[in-house]
């Protein structure tokens, strides 16, 4: 007799659950039920409870891929409580990698879970389908944003206690100052400080080009100072990566083609990114698209690209400030860089070598709530992940948090507002620009 054998794929499609997992099954069947992740996992930390354990959701995800469970309540509710933050897979043995599952999960979560509330689906159509996608309505959205936080129409709502009528006091005060200018990208470009030691792309992204539109300058500002030519490509948009964590990785897909069309221009060595979440999803674009023969060649190029700002700047080596900092300073990982993308050190040693006095908090790398909109659809977690890392940082006695993505930025000035603590929020480019600061250099 000759055994009969099937391949992997065949074994995949023979799944009676939803396809978005049959691409996962093998992932998930790395897990040794260790328990590893158990130490490092957020939600689990927060309850104790099993199903809110990477371990739970992988056995939970299975049994659907299985047949042996449908896709409930219960399961929707445990599997969407996930932040994502890959902090167990940072720390898996087994090699389990958790966003990528998660993102399967919640395709399927989309495609099958119980019909949600009318305004639920509405809200989340005009913000995922029509504003990130299209960055000119994304501008005009943050236009408005603006008018409403500099016309005395914001002090009003808030005094009036109107937004704790409408119960949008919470939602309101994750809002950002928007800035002033934006940086729209037109192909701008920031010279070289002395000799050119590197020719550098930014991703500007969608917040950060509106919101932080001074942090993105002081990002090329910075790398200007330490001899990279920085130049900011056209027709780029949003990384993505909201659509993929809510489950709609088709438009996913369209934006990562989009952004790898925009940065195969040109001959920047180097894609550099100063959002830890935006650049987590740009490094997974090749396996977004390793499915499609006519772009996973190309998005896998793109990837080899990209870096993010600090872990950059710490390879290049960063040059001596012109003005050396005489600040003390805790850091705050944001769980994308730290986890995800395994750049923990280079932010510190940035930090350290521009003057900065750096004195370390406890659980730097546990996810402080952000994790993209996850404050706004868990509060109550995403409150208790926001105070206890406040906690820490008001231990270490430093004045000043820096961290590198904005939704942590958003986060932690939010919760430091609502408890009058006197901390500041700030992104590690906007501390290193004052170190580097060269006030004729503004780009063109």
């Amino acid at each position: 007799m000759t055994a009969e054998t099937t391949s992997p794929a065949a074994a995949r499609a023979a799944l009676p659950g939803p396809a978005p997992l049959h691409g996962e099954y093998a992932n998930m069947l790395q897990c040794i039920r260790c328990g590893l992740c158990l130490s490092v996992c957020p939600t689990y930390q927060l309850t104790l409870l099993e199903q809110e354990s990477p371990r739970g959701r992988i056995a939970m995800a299975r049994a659907v891929a299985e047949g042996h469970l449908g896709v409930t309540p219960d399961f929707v509710e445990h599997e969407e409580s996930c932040l994502l933050c890959e902090a167990c897979t940072a720390v898996c043995p087994a090699g389990v990698r958790m966003e990528e599952l998660g993102v399967a999960v919640r395709t399927v979560i989309a495609q099958q879970a119980p019909r949600r509330h009318p305004l639920a689906r509405l809200a989340q159509w005009v913000a995922f389908r029509l504003v990130f996608p299209d960055m000119r309505r994304f501008r005009l959205q943050a236009r408005l944003l603006r008018w409403y936080q500099r016309s005395g129409l914001q002090a009003l709502a808030r005094r009036s206690g109107l937004l704790k009528l409408l119960h949008l006091d919470a939602i309101e005060g994750y809002l950002p100052p928007i800035a002033a200018e934006f940086l729209v990208p037109r192909g701008q470009v920031w010279p070289a400080r002395g000799t050119e030691r590197q020719r550098v792309a930014l991703f500007a992204g969608c917040i950060m080009s509106t919101a932080f539109a001074e942090t993105d300058r002081a990002t090329a500002r910075v790398l200007a100072a330490n001899g990279c030519r920085v130049e900011v490509p056209a027709g780029q948009g949003c990384c993505g990566a909201l659509h993929a964590h809510g489950g709609d990785v088709a438009l996913a897909r369209e934006l990562a083609r989009r952004n790898i069309v925009a940065f195969e221009a040109g001959d920047a060595e180097v894609i550099v990114v100063n959002a830890a979440g935006c650049g987590a999803m740009l490094k997974e674009y090749a396996h977004l698209l390793a499915d499609d023969p006519q772009w996973a060649e190309r998005a896998r190029a793109f990837v080899r690209r990209v870096r993010d700002f600090t872990e950059l700047l710490a390879a290049l080596g960063p040059l001596a400030p012109s003005r050396p900092l005489a600040a003390t300073v805790t850091y705050q990982d944001p769980c994308h860089l730290a986890h995800a993308q395994r750049v923990r050190a280079q932010p510190r040693q940035l930090l350290r070598a521009a003057g900065a006095t750096l004195v370390e908090m406890h659980e730097s790398d546990l996810c402080c709530g952000s994790a993209g909109i996850y404050n706004l659809t868990h509060p109550a977690m995403a409150d208790q992940l926001q105070a206890r890392k406040l906690d820490h940082a008001a231990a270490t006695g430093a004045p000043v948090i820096v961290t590198a993505n904005p939704g942590c930025l958003i986060q932690l000035q939010a919760g430091a507002a609502r408890r009058g603590l006197a901390l500041r929020v700030r992104h590690i480019a906007d501390v290193l620009d004052e170190a580097y600061r060269d006030e004729a250099s503004d780009g063109t």
